[in-house]
């Protein structure tokens, strides 16, 4: 896999579980899905879910509790030789970072959920109350480039989960969940071998592939 794109994940989950994001692109790499060598995992929860997925499948486990500081976050790319980054449940604000090649995917729809202390339940609670006041009829899975302030990098991927009248907030997430696990995979490829790309710096010069219908 030499030849393969290096491809870091930062994934949080919890110290008693979560990281089904992070296991999800691995497993997807190794079904040729993905094509990129996940070099290394980074979570802040030295032995939580991260690392029994990471345990698992033989992937090289970083725990990062802090700072969280431009140089910390670019000491761990250049101590992996890291050329992509994806955030996947990572929920400190990245610094540091390349904006063209560093991608996170987000649990609804963005802008308008996004930003500070909208991840997780937090963001299905903030979906539920929109709906319940006839604002919105439907979440959405978000993935996008990732820049110095929340959620505000170019969205590259947007996918709809209809919410249904019955919808709880842990129901909501559950089928967005599986929403992301199914779509994750398909969008990092796509990044991490140039055929979803921008410059860093101005939205305009977004570029992705011809027909890509995952933008509408």
């Amino acid at each position: 896999m030499k030849n393969l794109p290096r491809l870091i994940i930062f994934a949080s989950g919890t110290k008693n579980g979560g990281g089904s994001g992070f296991g999800e692109l691995v497993r997807n790499s190794k079904k040729g899905m993905l094509k990129a060598n996940i070099i290394a995992v980074v979570s802040d929860h030295t032995n939580g879910g991260v690392r029994r997925i990471a345990d698992e499948y033989n992937i090289p486990f970083v725990c990062f509790k802090g700072p969280w500081t431009e140089d910390m976050y670019k000491k761990i790319i250049l101590d992996n030789k890291a050329e992509w980054i994806a955030l996947s449940g990572w929920l400190k604000l990245v610094k540091g970072l390349a904006p063209k090649q560093t991608v996170n995917i987000h649990p609804g729809p963005l802008p308008q959920f996004g930003g500070v202390g909208m991840y997780g339940r937090y963001v299905h609670e903030a979906v539920m109350e929109a709906f319940r006041k006839g604002k919105i009829t439907e979440s959405a899975v978000s993935m996008h480039f990732v820049t110095e302030k929340y959620d505000e990098g170019p969205i590259i991927f947007r996918k709809p989960v209809p919410i249904e009248e019955i919808d709880t907030p842990e129901t909501l997430a559950a089928r967005v969940n599986k929403v992301e696990h199914k779509y994750q995979a398909f969008v990092t490829d796509l990044v991490v071998n140039k055929q979803i790309k921008w410059d860093g710096k101005d939205p305009k010069t977004l570029v992705v592939p011809k027909d890509y219908p995952f933008l509408n």
